[in-house]
Order: structure tokens, then C-alpha cells, then sequence
């Protein structure tokens, strides 16, 4: 059997969350926005000491606990100095792929709460003046904030609140098509989260439980790999709900769900991995089974900090990672289906 989510309501919840600036680190804008779409199925959210949220779902079974996690976390920047001339220095959080953000809009924002918009640029910026325009490198070293305010200086920049240390969220500009192709940045992994609420709202339609005890984790730390370092004792097998990949000598596409038995340093569970592609073929997702270089999941981090458990990790292939990425609702639907048949069944 397929399982028919609610597409609606995950294009609405993704299109809200993705507007919400998360970067590596910094929770405090979207937890409690998940806190008030738990409320609203009926579920709590907890919180463990470094603000990763969880929702825990009693199982038939409780013999045993698995945990899916999908992390709220994005890439991001953060201010490391100020110019003379008032423009902002940044430095990257987590993968930021520097050419990708050139011309984009960006909001900065401060340790008491305030945000000021900007443009990110290139400190050679135009081809009418910079000889090198076009072949300076994008790096730490030439990208810098125009901010959206009149200043001129470092003093005045200063006199706004903004110091070194202070957030830079880039803007997702999330677009759906009609014809289902999702075009946004922080699809990785913005929609994983989206679809473990759409998942969560489907049993809860339905009248059903997950087969085992299960806990859902949105952790603020898989950008600079710590996502999954802590896991509560009683878990067993751990899914990390992430992106796949799309290129040269890979099967993922974006109408399907990429299952990755190894990533830059993780052979994941044998067992488990197997199982899941069972369950692909047995509930009619198309699927794809990847190895990813230069990759790596909460699921991994789990397994390398020592936590006795199964790992495993699959979910939507996008194109562009780290950049304006694009999956379709296709690949969506058959992570979603891939996700409940495993809780459901086990």
C-alpha cells in the first residue's frame, strides 16, 4: 500500500519554516513555531540542554525506541568584523558555497533580537569598475554585507547593535510550481522537517501509532557535524532523515527517495538499510540506493560519538546542494511514504 499525505499541508509548513532564520547555532526563532504545530497535533515538545527539539510517540511496542531526526539547522554566516566603511566581513557556517549567495538578500541579526536586511556581494563587485570582477575569487576574503542602512563607517554600524558574532541568514526565496518542483534554499534539510510533521499529522488522522516508541529530533548542529552526537540511551536504531544528491554516477533523482548505505566516512547499518529498501519495493516508493562523498548525517555523527545503535539515512535528492537547491513533490511523497511504512511497520 502507498500512503497519501497531506500535500498541502506540507507545502504550507515548509514555506513557513524555510522563511525562518535557523543557522547553525541559533534556535530561537524556530522552536517555537514547531512547538506551536506540535500543540497543534496534539503533541509536546521537549528539550534537551543545547535546544535540539524532540516529540516522542509512544509505540504498540515498547519494547523498543528508534529515533528520527531531521535537522532545523541551515548554512549560514556570521559577522567575524566590521569595515571602515561600514560594509560587514563574514565567515561560514557550516558548507556555504560562496558563489551561490553572491547578489542575495541576507538579514543580520543581532544578540538582542534587532534585524537589518543586506546584500551579500563580492567586494569586487561590478564589472563596470573592477577589472577583476569576474575572476576574483568568492571566499571569506572578498564577500562582504552591504547593509540596507545609511552608514559609512564601523561607528555607525555599531550604533545599530550589530557586532562581531552576530547571525547572517540568507534569504530562501522558496518557490512551489504547480507541476510540483520545489526551488528554495535550506530544502536541506528544512524539508525533512516539514515532512516528519506531515507524517506525524497522517497517524494522528488515521488513529494510528508508530510500531515502537519513537522520537523525533530536530537538532540545531548538523552543519558543522554534531548533529547527532547525543542520542537518549534507550534508542536503538537511529534514521536520519536528510537530502540526497543528484550528479555524475549517481541514480537519485528528484522524483525519488535516495537511500545512502555510505557517506564520506559512515557505512550505515546493513541490516537496517536493507530493511528499508524492503520497504520501498514492498510500498511502491521509487527509490535510489547512493553513495555520497563529501556528505555526512546526524545518523553518521551518531554512530562516530559511540552510541550503541543501528544508523541509517535516506530522503528527497535536490539539485544544487548548499546552493538554490530543487527537488519536486514527487520526491517528497516517497520520502514521506518511505518514513510512515517504517513507522508503521517497524
Amino acid at each position: 500500500m502507498s500512503y497519501n499525505i497531506d500535500k498541502e499541508y506540507f507545502k504550507s509548513f515548509f514555506s513557513h519554516i524555510v522563511k525562518i532564520p535557523s543557522p547553525t547555532g541559533y534556535y530561537r526563532k524556530l522552536n517555537p513555531v514547531l512547538e506551536q504545530y506540535a500543540a497543534e497535533l496534539g503533541l509536546e515538545m521537549t528539550y534537551d540542554n543545547k535546544s535540539t527539539a524532540y516529540i516522542t510517540v509512544p509505540g504498540e511496542d515498547p519494547s523498543k525506541t528508534v529515533q528520527i531526526a531531521a535537522h532545523a539547522d541551515t548554512i549560514g554566516f556570521m559577522v567575524r568584523s566590521i569595515d571602515g566603511d561600514g560594509t560587514l566581513r563574514v565567515r561560514n557556517v557550516g558548507g556555504v558555497n560562496y558563489q551561490s549567495t553572491e547578489g542575495e538578500s541576507a538579514t543580520v541579526i543581532t544578540r538582542d533580537g534587532r534585524q537589518y536586511t543586506g546584500l551579500i556581494a563580492c567586494q569586487s563587485h561590478s564589472v563596470h569598475v573592477f577589472d577583476d570582477a569576474r575572476s576574483s575569487p568568492r571566499d571569506e576574503h572578498t564577500m562582504v554585507v552591504l547593509l540596507d542602512e545609511k552608514v559609512s563607517s564601523a561607528k555607525a554600524v555599531k550604533e545599530l547593535g550589530i557586532r562581531n558574532g552576530d547571525f547572517v541568514a540568507v534569504q530562501p526565496r522558496c518557490t512551489i510550481t504547480e507541476n510540483g518542483f520545489i526551488k528554495s534554499r535550506f530544502i536541506d534539510d528544512k524539508a525533512a522537517v516539514a515532512i516528519c510533521f506531515t507524517a506525524l499529522k497522517y497517524l494522528r488522522e488515521q488513529g494510528l501509532k508508530p510500531k515502537y516508541n519513537t522520537i523525533f529530533s530536530f537538532p540545531y548542529g548538523e552543519e558543522i557535524g554534531l548533529g547527532g552526537n547525543y542520542v537518549p540511551t534507550e534508542v536503538s536504531e537511529f534514521i536520519a532523515l536528510d537530502i540526497g544528491l543528484i550528479g555524475p554516477g549517481l541514480e537519485g533523482n528528484e522524483y525519488s527517495v535516495s537511500i545512502c548505505p555510505k557517506d564520506a566516512s559512515v557505512v550505515y547499518d546493513f541490516s537496517l538499510t536493507s530493511h528499508l529498501i524492503d520497504l520501498a519495493e514492498k510500498h511502491g516508493c521509487e527509490y535510489a540506493v547512493d553513495l555520497f562523498k563529501n556528505y555526512g548525517s546526524d545518523a553518521g555523527v551518531a554512530v562516530k560519538s559511540g552510541n550503541n545503535l543501528r544508523a541509517a539515512v535516506f530522503g528527497m535528492a535536490v539539485h544544487c546542494s548548499h546552493g538554490m537547491e530543487r527537488t519536486h513533490m514527487d520526491g517528497i511523497e516517497n520520502t514521506a511514504g518511505l518514513l510512515l511504512a517504517y513507522l508503521i511497520e517497524g
